[in-house]
């Protein structure tokens, strides 16, 4: 497919997905790195706590807070 037609498509809004070729995409922004981070006990009991009264895993909970002051800072 030429790609002023795969354009017109899109412009249409057809579903262009199957044109597309996903195994190798990725997001490059949202890339991951693995870290440690050291915590004393009582800030990873109080994650666990409250990452349970939320039904997610710890990760979630650091990773969420620590965007959330990300973002904080970019304003």
């Amino acid at each position: 497919m030429k790609a002023k037609e795969f354009e017109k498509k899109f412009d249409n809004k057809e579903d262009i997905t199957k044109y597309l070729d996903v195994s190798k995409a990725r997001r490059p922004v949202q890339e991951q790195k693995r870290v440690n981070v050291d915590f004393p006990t009582w800030m990873i009991h109080s994650l666990d706590k409250e990452a349970k009264r939320l039904g997610v895993p710890r990760q979630s909970i650091i990773k969420v807070w620590i965007a959330e002051r990300l973002e904080k800072l970019r304003i």
